[in-house]
């Protein structure tokens, strides 16, 4: 192998960042190797070593840990390089070679620990275990696929010793809501390994849905799996949506995982959430003994799971052949949004409840789990689920995966119950990553990546010993508004990187300016490995500062740039053309005449484009038109979900409509009024397929004026003036859009419009497109 002489010194910030994680005693010298999660310590030296299909991968023969982790390793640099090393079972070691040894006596004595050292005589991974040389191997894959090129590369001479923080480093898939292929799952098991996480928690149950083979109920799946989606038939929007897998399609993905030190942890849900198991058994496990469609609501759903004898026996049926397939030590039940109704109804569930001597609902929800936790607890494992098993009291044998923030964990670890943290406002990733009106659909609050870097899992009231059981963090990805695979990947990358640092790194090596510069490098593996991540922390945005009455008289405006992190150079043009690395560099507000259009886009210190160019024409008809993502909510509501036009079209450019489910409302903020003479709207009609549960009173009514309901423009507040009703069209059908038009009266000045729908809250949602205002100054 060449020798190369040491790579140029990186910029001021990487050395100032360099010097802040130097003085912590876990980063030592030179700069910083671009590596995610950061290691535990890392010691640069000066130097680096070439890999190239001259290299071997080499262990010792009968080495079993260190034989799988190399051939992990050599396929992944074939997959992301198109390296083809060989291997070698050799004792003798190899001058050169990349070496990879289980030594019960290596240096780090951590569980899951490894040593990783490249010099001049080659690389050595070692570690006390199977897992510690994967990961190790992990870590030299990521030294190796920095530049995201392909064929020959260079390593950085480093010292490595590195273990995780945290047990449970998890990530969780909702294959419900909308199913995804073994193939794909196993794109995410990859990505998994690659962020050394190792806990896939499988959403394999829940109202819409039953994902999961189960031999003797078969109606689970040829019933349970399937759902007529709104819509179904039109513009795309399939006749039939479902899927399952078969137990042996199981039996390869708990083999893939295994095969990447990753656990799969099962959830079927319940008492809750039960509606396709009642819908394929209602006579069984059902309450009410009525058999309901597959649910096609996303939300929360009255079916509960009956507690009397058969019902529990068809449920450790099925956690029988569950447990057969799944050797992980938890089974998760789920336990959430377990809407009482049913039970409270139930002449039978009563007389159980008497009969138990159960003072409430929620304390049977907690004999229910115990039960179940009993259950399990006879073959072995132990049982886990979402926060709210605790409100009837904490059952005996559970432990608590906290999502509603953290004080269900907090709660749960100081009675020694363990405990993993995935509150949904760090680590669920369904959440939108900014509140721009590029973002696809999902939900409107915003979980920013710094917000998710900066989660800390243990709340710093516990113990010491109450912090041991906090077995770590998990990622969740709800699927309603995940439909297809790229917007599995917008959604997941790059937080996860950010969540596997929390789950790995130690917490005084985290570093958000670090964490940046390390990113770009990323980003080229992504790139290599035909990820698309969402580059939205990154994505300029564009600002006209002045107030548009200034501009549409003055015909000029002041340009301003900026993103969400504050990361990176921006770099524009004004004359349509795409900015490249040597377009003006953004320092200050610039001016510019109308018309004209703005082009924008990141770039890394490195150079690397980072985000990809955003653009706004500014001139007089866009300034009088406001577009999905610029309404502001109304006072009394808010625009809780971005929806497509159809719930399982899964293309990422499909149209998408901010709506508020309690009221059909939408503020267009400071309306330039002078010389309006009318308005013109693009809306569309959606699918109200959301259960409320008890909030459905909640959803307010307007009254309307003609049978399908109008759409109102109110000047100021939805109390204000009504400055024009417009009718909507006949049909119900969904997915259409429609258009409306109509005059206004002179009004002047800047004006709030609250523009709100008036048709029947039994039928469709609407959701506006873009409001465009007529008239104006010239």
């Amino acid at each position: 192998m060449k020798r190369h002489a040491p790579a140029r010194r990186r910029g001021l910030r990487s050395a100032l960042v360099a010097a802040l994680l130097c003085s912590s005693g876990i980063i030592h010298a030179q700069a910083l190797p671009p590596l995610i999660p950061m290691p535990a310590e890392v010691k640069p030296a000066a130097g680096q070593l070439a890999i190239d299909a001259h290299t071997p991968i080499a262990f010792a023969p009968g080495d079993k840990g260190a034989e799988a982790a190399a051939h992990y390793l050599a396929a992944e640099l074939k997959r992301s390089r198109g390296l083809d090393l060989a291997l070698v079972a050799t004792a003798t070691p190899v001058s050169g070679a990349i070496m990879l040894r289980t030594d019960p006596k290596a240096s780090v004595d951590k569980p899951d620990g490894y040593t990783l050292d490249i010099d001049a005589s080659g690389v050595r991974i070692s570690s006390r275990g199977d897992a510690g040389l994967f990961y190790g191997a992990v870590t030299l894959w990521q030294l190796a696929t920095t530049d995201g090129t392909q064929g020959p590369t260079q390593v950085p001479d480093v010292a490595i010793r590195d273990w995780p923080r945290f047990a449970w480093r998890g990530l969780m898939l909702d294959v419900v809501r909308h199913f995804r292929t073994v193939a794909e799952v196993k794109e995410v098991l990859d990505t998994m390994a690659e962020h050394k996480l190792n806990t896939f928690h499988w959403h394999l149950s829940d109202d819409q849905g039953w994902r999961i083979e189960i031999k003797r109920y078969p109606k689970l799946t040829s019933i349970g799996g399937w759902r007529t989606p709104p819509g179904a038939g039109t513009h795309g929007e399939p006749l039939k949506y479902g899927g399952f897998y078969t137990q042996a399609q199981i039996r390869d993905v708990v083999a893939y995982a295994a095969a990447r030190h990753i656990t799969v942890v099962p959830e079927l849900d319940m008492p809750g959430h039960a509606q396709a198991a009642v819908a394929a058994y209602p006579e069984i496990v059902g309450v009410t003994g009525e058999r309901p469609a597959v649910s096609v609501d996303w939300g929360v759903n009255p079916y509960l799971y009956n507690v009397d004898d058969k019902s529990f026996t068809f449920i450790q049926n099925v956690l029988d052949e569950v447990m057969a397939l799944f050797p992980s030590t938890y089974i998760h039940i789920g336990g959430d949004e377990a809407v009482k109704d049913q039970w409270k109804n139930s002449p039978a569930v009563q007389a159980k409840m008497t009969s138990l001597g159960i003072k409430d609902e929620n304390a049977l929800q907690s004999w229910f789990t115990d039960r179940l936790g009993d259950y399990l607890g006879k073959h072995g494992r132990r049982l886990i689920g979402w926060d709210e098993i605790l409100e009837g009291g904490l059952p005996r044998t559970a432990s608590v995966m906290s999502w509603r923030g953290v004080e269900g964990a907090i709660d749960a670890a100081k009675q020694d119950h363990d405990v993993v943290l995935a509150p949904a406002g760090w680590m669920y990733f369904d959440n939108h990553q900014s509140n721009r009106a590029d973002e696809p659909n999902g939900r409107l609050s915003v979980l920013e990546l710094k917000r998710v870097y900066g989660f800390e899992p243990v709340d710093a009231s516990l113990t010491p010993e109450q912090a041991k059981h906090v077995l770590g963090t998990e990622a969740t990805l709800w699927a309603e508004f995940i439909p297809s695979q790229r917007h599995v990947q917008h959604a997941l990358f790059p937080r996860v990187d950010a969540m596997s640092e929390i789950a790995w790194s130690p917490r005084e090596a985290r570093n958000w300016d670090s964490f940046q510069q390390r990113l770009p490098a990323q980003f080229r593996r992504y790139a290599a490995l035909d990820i698309v991540p969402s580059d939205t922390a990154f994505a300029p945005a564009i600002h006209v500062n002045e107030e548009v009455p200034a501009v549409l008289r003055d015909g000029k405006a002041t340009v301003s740039l900026d993103n969400q992190t504050g990361f990176g150079t921006l770099r524009y043009t004004t004359d349509g053309s795409t900015p490249g690395a040597s377009a003006t560099v953004y320092s200050a507000p610039f001016p510019v005449t109308l018309p004209v259009t703005v082009r924008a886009a990141t770039f890394a210190p490195d150079g690397m484009q980072i985000a990809a160019a955003r653009s706004r024409l500014i001139d007089r008809d866009a300034l009088l038109t406001r577009r999905n993502g610029e309404f502001t909510k109304c006072p009394d509501g808010g625009l809780g979900l971005r929806m497509p036009l159809l719930p399982d079209l899964g293309a990422m450019d499909t149209p998408v409509y901010d709506v508020d489910l309690f009221h059909s409302c939408w503020l267009y903020p400071k309306a330039p009024l002078d010389g309006i003479t009318g308005v013109r709207v693009e809306a569309a009609r959606l699918a109200r397929n959301y259960g409320l549960a008890h909030d459905q009173s909640k959803v307010v009514s307007y009254p309307a004026k003609t049978k399908n309901g109008e759409l109102e423009v109110h000047q100021d507040t939805c109390a204000g003036p009504l400055l024009a009703s417009l009718p909507l069209p006949d049909g119900k059908a969904l997915g259409e859009k429609i258009f409306l038009q109509g005059k206004l009266p002179a009004t002047g000045g800047e004006h709030d419009l609250c523009l709100r729908i008036t048709a029947p809250i039994t039928g469709p949602l609407y959701g506006l497109q873009s409001v465009q205002l007529m008239g104006g100054q010239r």
